[in-house]
């Protein structure tokens, strides 16, 4: 076994042990992240190794955020249903109603029109 495939090897297992996280994985080894990409890029095996793992890294995310909603966590509960029941209208949604929709703004001055411009920025930033 070359010195490639050790290191690819070792990722492996690395990223295993960090539960898909790279940064870790690559520093255990001692490859950098730059490295550990081109691995990835270069070899489809590998690559599905990879993420291979990231699929357990996230069903094990998905077991803990389960036992959390068995326990009665609402913070966990309010997540899930934002992201898994959007289907059943669980989403979050800024509804904008324009009560003015003939707005006719020909006599206002410069200035105003700046105000309103501001105005309207503050609303929809936030």
């Amino acid at each position: 076994m070359n010195k490639i495939e050790q290191h690819k090897k070792a990722l492996l297992e690395a990223l295993e042990s960090s539960l898909g996280v790279v940064t870790s994985a690559c520093k255990k080894v001692g490859v950098g992240r730059t490295t550990f990409y081109n691995y990835v890029n270069a070899d489809e095996e590998f690559a599905k190794a990879v993420q291979d793992i990231e699929n357990v890294a996230l069903d094990f995310a998905e077991s803990q955020l389960h036992q959390q909603i068995k326990s009665g966590n609402p913070t966990s509960t309010i997540f899930y249903l934002k992201t898994k029941g959007k289907k059943r209208g669980y989403i979050e949604r800024m509804e904008n109603v324009n009560t003015n929709k003939n707005l006719d703004l020909s006599d206002l001055t410069d200035e105003e029109l700046e105000a309103r411009l501001k105005q309207a920025k503050r609303v929809t930033n936030g």
